[in-house]
């Protein structure tokens, strides 16, 4: 059985942004997805949503004052 890095409790929840959400998102903050942080495919969490090169995955980090929400968008590994 594999380790399931998704259910690590160092792992902030991450999910893939719908395209509606996407473009909202880019909206909001007059940007482009070439200007959001990336995140590379081989990372072992994109590997295990199942996301794709293009994709804007949202992640959800808790602290003791609250969530902040931080998005990145997968690009290819060179």
């Amino acid at each position: 059985m594999g380790f399931d890095v998704m259910q690590h409790e160092l792992v902030p929840k991450h999910r893939i942004m719908n395209e509606k959400e996407v473009e909202e998102l880019l909206k909001k903050y007059g940007i482009t997805k070439k200007e959001l942080p990336k995140i590379l495919d081989t990372d072992p969490v994109v590997k295990a949503l199942g996301a794709k090169v293009g994709d804007v995955l949202e992640i959800t980090r808790k602290s003791d004052l609250g969530e902040s929400k931080y998005y990145r968008v997968v690009v290819k590994h060179k």
